[in-house]
């Protein structure tokens, strides 16, 4: 798991940076560091960066510049802030977590070990790059999602798609419990599931309720019995 901590004050990033270290054990690649908005943004271009942890107040910046553009990001985003009002406004832009300043490494810990698992507040919108900024995509208005190489496709029920630059299984972590994985390349809304259907060779589709029809993963099939069964 590769770290960037975003902190200005040096005693704090060097606790924050030491933690991590002790959960992540030996072997693990070190957390980088931060002080400013704009080293930041030069160390996340380099696309190097699995976990972002970010205090929300940098010597008068505001974190929340960095926040917005990170939630379009290919990687995950843990705030580390004292700035607990903002937690609500935070994981509106997809946060995998809020850690509120002053914390425990118990606390900390158990953050990182969110990295992987579904989110603890479901997401409400998702954050794309588009025409130099970032627009954020009410995921009610998501038909599906559909893995495009190392992003991910939205298909929108009123048409065009939008590209997220995170990947299925990023993806996995943050959406509500909802969606589900019906095959190594598509992402569903169980609501949204009409009914299952044959198709060629034995395989299943499902048929979305706009009569869009997705293939099923043969190793998924009796997981998505399950849900619809419930």
């Amino acid at each position: 798991m590769r770290l960037l901590i975003v902190e200005d004050e040096p005693l704090a990033a060097r606790r924050l940076a030491r933690l991590c270290e002790q959960r992540l054990g030996p072997g693990a690649p070190p957390p980088r560091v931060c002080a400013s908005l704009d080293e930041a943004r030069a160390v996340l271009a380099e696309r190097d960066v699995d976990v972002l942890l970010l205090d929300l107040n940098l010597s008068g910046e505001d974190g929340f510049a960095l926040l917005a553009e990170a939630a379009a990001g290919a990687f995950q985003t843990v705030v580390v802030s004292a700035n607990t009002d903002q937690a609500l406004r935070a994981f509106e832009l997809g946060v995998l977590d809020f850690v509120p300043k002053p914390y425990t490494p118990e606390r900390l810990a158990l953050a990182l070990a969110r990295v992987g698992s579904r989110a603890a507040t479901p997401l409400r919108t998702l954050a794309v790059r588009k025409g130099g900024g970032v627009v954020l995509v009410p995921l009610d208005s998501v038909a599906y999602i559909q893995g495009a190489g190392d992003y991910a496709e939205l298909v929108l029920r009123e048409g065009g798609t939008e590209l997220s630059e995170k990947s299925l299984e990023r993806l996995e972590q943050l959406l509500p419990a909802d969606f589900l994985r019906i095959h190594r390349s598509y992402l569903v809304r169980v609501t949204d599931i009409r009914e299952l259907v044959a198709s060629e060779g034995s395989r299943t589709a499902v048929e979305l309720r706009d009569g869009t029809r997705l293939p099923v993963g043969r190793s998924r099939l009796g997981a998505l019995r399950k849900r619809l069964e419930a």
